[in-house]
């Protein structure tokens, strides 16, 4: 006679069940768990950018990628909480012993329109999950055929190295999870509010504090040492993006992270993930300190702020180079001397010396700036260039044109 094991079989079940602990928050329950990558999409809805949660923002799928492509490719990466709503579908059964604060939380799977959950803040963060984990089985695949098909040892062995490589990045995602937070909440309009709430209660990272604490960009992570130069010491705005006429210093902390991607790479160049590995952090910190050494050296107004005589407000007052986009030209001019026309920094500190009378603020129709082809980049009465990219790109050329053919005036 046969026997069947009944506790074996799963059955019709479509629910996944979770150690919880149960806590209070604005008066509501809250249900705080931890769950696998590879089960979010099947506890918690999975967005559609084409059809959006009519409760939530619509889902943009950029910016879904872009956190998928970092959990994929930032081994040591991390993420907040998700934050999700319970109808009332869920079910707790408290630990005994743990006067309710822990228990087994069973969640129905999200199929459908039934899912009990909904989620109040993470879209992104989901949606980017599911795809980055579909997209290396994908390739895994793709790679299988090839091996399946090709008929050359060496082809075969790169593809084999190729598969292991996305077979342990896909299984570090399966044994990875991340915390959801569930708040208890029946009511509809309620539960819209609470989506409200989080949005409107969030302070979002400023550009000056991703630049101080972002380490994962080269540019970022040497902000510490670059700022230590006579020049910028004491002077750079770590909390701000912008430079408003009252502040005290030279620049924020993402101009400074702009001025080192523009000596590296140049005004409009972008540091991708190549460069940063062939960038030695220690050689960029050089690099950008003899640019800062050159602006100090050729330029009277910044020695006097690097020496401390002439402070950050005055100099925007009377002169050009108080303003960000002419510093970010001047970094783009190092870099195509250095790079393009075999300037030593001698060289280009006797140009920016040639320059330096022509850095008056505001900018009259008699300039320099107003009677050659920069007269595009600035417009009268002004102290800074036009902010466009193609204009400080067209800056950047001509001044570099005039380090070896200089106008009559300069």
């Amino acid at each position: 006679m046969i026997e069947v094991d009944a506790s074996r079989i799963s059955g019709p079940r479509r629910e996944s069940t979770f150690v919880a602990q149960r806590s209070n928050q604005g008066g509501r329950i809250v249900y705080t768990i931890r769950i696998p990558l590879t089960s979010l999409d099947v506890i918690l809805p999975l967005p559609d950018p084409d059809q959006p949660d009519p409760d939530n923002r619509k889902v943009d799928s950029r910016h879904a990628k872009a956190f998928g492509d970092y959990i994929r490719h930032q081994a040591e990466w991390v993420a907040p909480t998700l934050l999700a709503r319970d109808n009332g579908g869920c079910m707790f059964a408290e630990i005994p012993g743990t006067e309710g604060t822990i228990g087994y939380l069973t969640i129905p799977w999200a199929v459908g329109a039934l899912s009990p959950l909904s989620t109040v803040d993470g879209q992104h963060r989901i949606l980017g999950v599911h795809e980055s984990i579909r997209q290396i089985g994908e390739e895994i695949r793709k790679i299988e055929r090839e091996i399946a098909r090709t008929t050359k040892a060496t082809k075969a062995e790169q593809l084999q190295a190729s598969k292991e490589k996305l077979t342990a990045q896909l299984k570090r995602l399966e044994s990875e999870s991340v915390g959801v937070d569930i708040y208890v909440e029946p009511d509809n309009i309620l539960a819209r509010q609470m989506f409200v709430d989080v949005a409107d209660n969030a302070k979002g990272i400023s550009s000056a504090l991703k630049a101080r604490f972002d380490s994962s960009k080269v540019a970022n992570r040497i902000l510490d040492r670059v700022i230590g130069h006579a020049l910028l010491k004491g002077k750079v705005d770590l909390e701000q993006d912008r430079m408003t006429a009252k502040n005290p210093n030279l620049m924020g902390a993402k101009h400074v992270a702009d001025l080192t991607r523009g000596v590296a790479v140049g005004v409009a160049g972008r540091i991708g993930r190549q460069r940063e590995r062939e960038l030695a952090d220690e050689v960029l910190v050089e690099m950008i300190h003899h640019f800062l050494d050159c602006l100090a050296d050729g330029f009277r107004d910044l020695a006097a702020v690097a020496e401390g005589t002439l402070k950050p407000i005055e100099l925007r007052s009377q002169s050009l180079l108080g303003s960000i986009g002419v510093l970010r030209v001047m970094a783009g001019v190092y870099h195509e001397l250095r790079e393009n026309q075999d300037a030593t920094d001698e060289d280009i500190t006797a140009f920016f010396t040639r320059l330096d009378p022509h850095m008056n603020a505001p900018v009259s129709d008699s300039s320099i700036w107003r009677q050659t082809d920069a007269k595009q980049d600035f417009e009268f009465n002004a102290s800074a260039p036009v902010m466009r990219t193609q204009n400080l790109q067209h800056l950047v050329q001509v001044i570099t044109e005039w380090y070896g053919n200089p106008p009559a005036d300069l």
